[in-house]
């Protein structure tokens, strides 16, 4: 059975609550019911600067993904950004974590940047997959939260 992928829907509403969810769960951090709705009204304002797919196998919502998309300086086109990456762990090794990377990353052909994202630096399994459609570049991430 093939991997759709497809825009976040308002009718995605519960099952996105529980993947976004395990997905903070899975990098130590339990996400606020504001903060889940503050995101998903993010993801569903058109607009507002980022953007959200879901991946269905068999008819149920097994991952999601949000991304973004701004001016590249360095090439005057547009870099794209996945923010965030997650599949059910029941559903992984069937192809939908590549099958939303890979639907982001035909969004940006021809848009003149490249998309790119950030892992844990433990993160292996997902670095299995992004090692086979990604090109893993030498840049360090700096943050600064106050």
């Amino acid at each position: 059975m093939a991997t759709t992928v497809r825009p976040l829907a308002e009718s995605d509403a519960a099952r996105w609550r529980e993947l976004f969810a395990a997905y903070g769960v899975f990098y130590e951090t339990e996400f606020s019911d504001e903060v889940l709705d503050t995101v998903w009204a993010l993801l569903i304002a058109p607009g507002s600067g980022i953007d959200g797919l879901v991946a269905e196998r068999e008819g149920a919502v097994v991952g999601i993904a949000h991304y973004r998309s701004h001016p590249d300086t360095f090439s005057g086109g547009r870099d794209w950004y996945l923010d965030d990456l997650f599949v059910d762990p029941a559903a992984r090794g069937a192809g939908s974590g590549r099958a939303l990377i890979e639907h982001i990353a035909a969004l940006s052909t021809g848009t003149g940047g490249c998309l790119r994202w950030i892992t844990a630096e433990t993160n292996h399994t997902a670095q299995a997959l992004y090692d086979k459609v990604a090109t893993r570049t030498s840049w360090v991430t700096y943050e600064v939260r106050r």
